[in-house]
């Protein structure tokens, strides 16, 4: 295989990357990753530099900027040690909503938090806690902002989660054990009637399902989808009626697609447009994906497009010593050109990966 093809994560075969068009609009309230961040307030519960107002960078590991204890994994073996350090820590500052926000659905995305978290907009809780700490999360804050004014943003983070099942899975391990908003947070506006997100099934024949998922429509909408750079063998572009359901299935045909494979990645730009009564586009989602089709056969293999495939690759974890978990996309490129040069077509996570 050339090193210049990599096959990526077997999971990224099964799924596409959805990326919003420009109606979708977003406010970032922390850094991008490491080396890119923004300063709030902080407070930890324990160890060092802890019970007073401080400063630290978001997104980081706490531990890392000088707060709180560093813990291994391996914890649960040491004679006489029946937890690992248990702090929480306290994050907070303000931030404005654009005013011409009003009126539109307003999401608060959280890219990654260790481990149990509880949000505060405005005083008023944005929902439940979320607990696990290698999954992003959301919350509709539509109704907890002021547009066109000061916000205040209250983040409460346990680093050992309450959920026993939670610390099995993620903090009974061979690694270090981080607290903190270590992944990016920020802000989505939709408008109200909105496509909330795709599910992509796009084989090698050209055959092409998608789960579209709605919020705030009324019946009176209408679907479109259209697959650039190649033409539809049917009517895939006209519009389809929404009926009231949340969730609607459009499905297509298409001639001459270039099936996607590890030395041909091949990748075409999904377009999805949710249409008013009279034809005017109200939100569009736009997805890359690649046509192709996965076989796993029993006491056989794995076949892309009807090739089987020889898997050679290595486990990767999301970790930099300058930041932790937090690491930025310049890293992840690091370490795909380090796999590729060891001439490997494959690579697992045990999580969700950057």
């Amino acid at each position: 295989m050339s090193r210049k093809h990599f096959l990526g994560t077997i999971l990224f075969l099964l799924t596409a990357w959805v990326v919003q068009a420009q109606e979708t609009e977003r406010q970032y309230l922390s850094g991008t990753g490491l080396g890119n961040t923004v300063t709030w307030q902080f407070r930890v519960s324990e160890g060092n530099n802890s019970g007073r107002w401080s400063k630290i960078e978001v997104p980081s590991q706490w531990e890392l900027q000088g707060f709180g204890e560093y813990t291994y994994g391996r914890w649960y073996k040491k004679p006489g040690v029946k937890n690992p350090s248990m702090e929480e820590g306290t994050y907070k500052r303000s931030f404005r909503v654009p005013r011409d926000w009003q009126g539109q659905n307003v999401r608060l995305w959280f890219g990654g938090v260790m481990t149990d978290t509880e949000v505060f907009i405005n005083g008023q809780s944005a929902g439940p806690v979320h607990q696990g700490g290698f999954y992003r999360f959301s919350y509709d804050v539509t109704d907890l902002l002021k547009f066109g004014s000061n916000n205040q943003i209250e983040v409460r983070v346990k680093k050992h989660s309450d959920n026993k099942s939670i610390n099995a899975a993620e903090r009974k391990a061979d690694w270090w054990l981080f607290g903190g908003i270590y992944r990016p947070v920020w802000l989505e506006a939709k408008p109200a009637t909105h496509i909330e997100r795709l599910a992509v099934d796009a084989r090698a024949d050209g055959e092409l399902k998608v789960e579209v998922h709605l919020q705030g429509t009324t019946g009176e909408e209408s679907l479109s989808m259209e697959v650039a750079p190649i033409s539809a063998k049917d009517a895939g572009r006209r519009p389809v009626k929404v009926t009231k359901d949340s969730v609607q299935l459009l499905t297509a045909h298409f001639d001459g697609i270039s099936p996607w494979t590890p030395e041909s990645p091949v990748l075409y730009r999904l377009t999805v447009s949710l249409l008013g009564k009279e034809g005017n586009i109200i939100h569009s989602m736009d997805a890359r994906i690649g046509f192709r089709t996965i076989d796993f056969r029993p006491r056989d293999g794995l076949y892309l497009n009807g090739t089987k495939l020889v898997m050679k690759g290595i486990n990767r974890h999301t970790f930099h010593p300058d930041g932790g978990r937090t690491t930025n996309k310049e890293l992840s490129i690091q370490d795909v050109k380090l796999i590729k040069e060891m001439n490997m077509n494959a690579v697992r996570s045990h999580y969700p990966p950057r």
